[in-house]
């Protein structure tokens, strides 16, 4: 385990790609179009680049096990279970207090 932190922590100093001038956020597309501030060209560049480095970013993620995915799945059940029974008996216990003292 300590390698992999080892490996994200080395893989997280890698430098980022710069962005060519034209995706530049406030630059106008080469053929001049109106209302449009890029180029299709560059939108798909700028896209394309966002999903590689989204997949980077993935692949640094420690993803839990099934068997931590379980384990938490039934403490939320659990908790939830435990809280509504909670919340139905003061509420239930509110309600009768309420119409005994309306009566």
């Amino acid at each position: 385990m300590a390698k992999e932190k080892t490996q994200a922590v080395a893989a997280a100093d890698k430098p980022v790609k710069a962005k060519p001038a034209a995706c530049k956020a406030g630059t106008k597309s080469a053929d001049g179009a109106a209302g449009s501030d890029k180029s299709l060209k560059a939108r798909i560049d700028a896209g394309r680049e966002f999903f590689e480095q989204s997949k980077v970013e993935l692949k640094k993620v420690t993803w839990p096990t099934r068997q931590e995915t379980v384990k938490t799945g039934i403490a939320v059940l659990v908790f939830s279970v435990v809280m509504a029974i909670y919340l139905g008996v003061v509420d239930m216990a509110l309600s009768r207090l309420v119409a005994f003292i309306l009566s």
